[in-house]
């Protein structure tokens, strides 16, 4: 059975004003999405560490209550930004967030790392997710950089470091967030420090909100998946109150509910690995047109630059030849 399929009340439509937040953590493996989860959770939800135990294998829900009663979901997902994990691996995982997400996405946090550096592999991945989920995601999305104590180790601001260190392509993903970022040090112990970065990142969550009308991103994958689950539901309880019918007819009633359900998460399954395929297959063919087009340039480059050698050379022995002739002439 495919993960996250289970069905409960959560399924209900339900509006941002009744306090739950949705934040759906993406990133490549080591950037520090599990740590970043657990800080907003303020508990250690997901394992952290760099070990190979340590990565979190699969899409997963913890929730924090705040102080307010206002509920954090916090859903951290592997490899979404790790393009050899194959569009396979990745739309299953696609799928299952959706699934966790159930009434949509309030924010996705995009995380990087201040200290490594900005990949091609996470600018591609940045391209897939607007491809399979539309340019309309961008409206969602906010930067959370990681490794804050790098940063003041170094006495450099956030702001600094954007205008310095940021790469010109992650530079340009902040322009199309409108600057939402977010600067976290997963490491300090200061309960103060803490609580000002987790208090902005919430201001930035409750700001996104805000500019899309209070409505959370869903697209036709949610509402199929939704339709799905409401109708399974619906139809076990449907079941549940039939009578004249043994246990085990009611058993095998369910059960092949159950088997359509988990047959219309495949279909959808395979139409976000294909649409994935699609998307990687047109960035590995605009890299390559890229490429191409580098090296006719250095190509038309060097060209030009022995044009002018030659030229330069023709024109020396030109005015060699010449300053012979004057010195033959001179002679005579």
């Amino acid at each position: 059975m495919m993960g996250g399929s289970a069905i409960d009340d959560d399924w209900e439509i339900a509006s941002t004003s009744n306090g739950v937040r949705t934040v759906v953590l993406v990133g490549r493996t080591g950037n520090g999405k599990s740590a970043t989860g657990n800080s907003i959770l303020g508990r250690k939800a997901s394992k952290s560490s760099a070990s190979s135990s340590g990565i979190t294998r699969s899409s997963e829900l913890q929730k924090t209550v705040l102080k307010d009663g206002q509920i954090i979901n916090v859903i951290d997902t592997p490899g979404l930004f790790d393009l050899s994990s194959g569009p396979e691996f990745v739309g299953k995982e696609i799928v299952k967030c959706i699934n966790l997400a159930k009434d949509g996405i309030h924010a996705v946090l995009v995380v990087f790392s201040v200290r490594t550096r900005f990949s091609k592999e996470e600018e591609a991945a940045l391209c897939s997710l607007q491809t399979l989920f539309g340019r309309k995601i961008i409206d969602y999305m906010i930067v959370v950089f990681t490794g804050g104590d790098d940063l003041e180790d170094d006495d450099t601001t956030l702001e600094e470091y954007l205008g310095g260190k940021c790469p010109q392509p992650l530079k340009e993903i902040l322009v199309l967030c409108e600057n939402r970022c977010v600067l976290f040090d997963n490491k300090t112990k200061d309960e103060k420090k803490r609580a000002e970065q987790f208090q902005r990142l919430l201001f930035l969550v409750n700001m996104v909100i805000a500019q899309n009308g209070g409505r959370p991103y869903t697209d036709d994958l949610f509402v199929e998946l939704k339709k799905g689950a409401i109708k399974l539901r619906d139809q076990q309880e449907e079941v549940d109150s039939l009578t004249g019918y043994s246990k085990e007819q009611i058993s095998e009633l369910k059960e092949q509910m159950q088997q359509t359900y988990e047959d219309q998460l495949r279909r959808i399954t395979e139409m976000v690995e294909l649409k994935l395929k699609e998307a990687t297959t047109g960035l590995e063919q605009q890299l390559a047109e890229e490429q191409a087009a580098r090296l006719r340039a250095e190509e038309s480059a060097q060209l030009a630059q022995k044009r002018s050698e030659d030229e330069i050379r023709k024109l020396r022995e030109h005015l060699q030849k010449a300053e012979e002739e004057l010195r033959r002439q001179g002679c005579t």
